[in-house]
């Protein structure tokens, strides 16, 4: 279930999230600072979100969620999250990683 078209040329990641989440708050962290190019976008906003971590989560809403081109990752290191990139959108992994 992907709720938007989804191009592996796009030019961020997608970070799914919900307020009040520390493991948000510093993988978000982590990214920034390893210049990872993402959109976030808060689960309890949109039905459609919520409804992809659930599909990628085993039914649970647990966030951090990414989507790097086709694979999702639930709650991921930053090294998980640079691994992905390399393998499914190796034009947006930043230049020291």
């Amino acid at each position: 279930m992907i709720p938007e078209s989804h191009d592996a040329a796009a030019d961020h990641i997608e970070f799914f999230w919900r307020p009040g989440c520390g493991f948000c708050a510093g993988l978000e962290r982590s990214l920034t600072s390893a210049a990872v190019p993402f959109a976030k976008f808060n689960i309890w906003e949109n039905t459609d979100h919520a409804a992809f971590v659930r599909s990628v989560a085993n039914g649970n809403e647990v966030v951090p969620t990414l989507r790097i081109g086709e694979t999702a990752l639930v709650n991921p290191s930053l090294d998980e999250v640079l691994t992905a990139m390399r393998d499914q959108v190796p034009h947006l992994v930043p230049g020291d990683a």
